[in-house]
């Protein structure tokens, strides 16, 4: 009559030849189990270890099939929306791969056109600075990120913007999105409120809260500094606008970004508008504003000193629409051929702005007409 043994003797007995290193003759020998049971239990486990382990390499192949389709399907989506090929000069490709820098991976860039990462990344360096075309991508991806941003009451930080922007159809990479924001000093304000809460509680206080809207001129002022390059050297451009009518008073181009480049601009308006008391300076809170000296000289003024809060940009929005417009509508549109040819361009930009640019804020008047209907109002009281 056969005996009939569990799972567990069977097991058990595996385990002794497997782990325990006995011999299969003691295992017998031990338990009364047949010679040709225990070598055919033994037969069974070694035939469930191979398929295991073949059943392991052949997802691990599935998946790695898997993405190989994604990239090739990559690969040709790319390959259709440019006009060159693998086999065209490189100058062509080049100029076609950076026009697809940040809608597509670089490594399915660089393979489907067949270019070196280290040729592709050594030309994106050396010309992204003075490309007409990035500048205006990014500028264009600057715009919405902000808009997504304020949309979601500065909630959303880089992985959700770039599902938003992607969602509409733009293809970005959630890294470029990522970068734009810090160059905009923008974040996630769920991962800096304790700490907003606490800046409020200090001594730089926001005295204006968005409040962009003065029944006067010389009441507030806002001032911020923005960056350009231009033939590998960088330059600081420091404004002063008075809020009422968005007037620029004051303005000065620089090669530091330092406390005497914001104060001498701000004495620059000071001496031509000479204001009362009671005016409010709104700045960020950057070193060159924040600055002892700076605090000191607005003091000795009787000037209140109000700052924007940390990872807030939209506190001092209109000075940032002014740059932006600055950006788009001169410096990213003009291969200047000197520093001179670019600080006159400045300087005709402003002249432009507060006397021949039409304000939307301002029912469609220019900045100086809008002073100029309140002192003819001022006048006639």
């Amino acid at each position: 009559m056969m005996c009939k043994y569990t799972d567990e003797e069977k097991q058990a007995g595996i385990d002794r030849f497997i782990s325990g290193g006995e011999t299969a003759a003691n295992i017998i020998a031990d338990t009364g189990v047949p010679k040709s049971t225990f070598y055919s239990w033994l037969k069974v486990y070694r035939e469930e270890q191979v398929n295991s382990k073949r059943k392991v390499s052949n997802v691990r192949n599935f998946h790695l099939l898997e993405n190989k389709v994604k990239r090739l399907e990559g690969m040709i989506e790319l390959l259709q929306s440019v006009t060159c090929t693998a086999k065209s000069p490189l100058k062509e490709k080049l100029y076609a791969a950076e026009q697809l820098h940040g809608k597509y991976n670089v490594h399915i860039i660089c393979d489907a056109l067949d270019i070196s990462r280290g040729t592709f990344y050594n030309h994106i360096f050396r010309n992204k600075k003075d490309n007409t075309w990035y500048s205006r991508r990014k500028e264009e991806l600057r715009i919405r990120i902000r808009e997504i941003y304020d949309e979601s009451n500065q909630i959303f930080g880089a992985g959700k913007i770039t599902a938003v922007i992607r969602n509409e159809g733009i293809k970005v990479s959630e890294e470029m999105v990522r970068t734009l924001m810090k160059d905009m000093g923008i974040g996630s304000i769920r991962q800096v409120a304790k700490k907003l809460y606490d800046e409020e509680k200090r001594k730089q206080k926001n005295c204006l809260n968005q409040e962009f809207d003065p029944n006067a001129p010389n009441v507030i002022w806002v001032s911020d500094v923005t960056y350009f390059k231009f033939h590998d050297k960088a330059f600081y451009i420091c404004v002063v606008m008075d809020l009422y009518a968005r007037l620029v008073i004051g303005y000065k181009v620089g090669k530091k970004n330092s406390t005497q480049l914001v104060k001498s601009t701000f004495q620059q308006a000071y001496a031509k508008r000479q204001p009362n008391t009671n005016l409010i300076f709104h700045t960020d809170r950057g070193f060159n504003y924040a600055s002892k000296t700076m605090e000191d000289y607005l003091k000795s003024l009787n000037i209140t000193h109000s700052f924007s809060r940390p990872y807030v940009p939209y506190d001092n929005s209109v000075m940032e629409s002014f740059f932006s417009s600055l950006k788009r509508e001169e410096l990213y549109r003009t291969k200047y051929k000197s520093e001179k040819e670019f600080r006159d361009a400045v300087d005709k930009y402003i002249i432009f702005y507060n006397t021949k640019r039409p304000h939307k804020k301002l029912q469609y008047k220019t900045p100086e007409q809008k002073e100029q209907e309140y002192a003819l109002k001022q006048a006639d009281l």
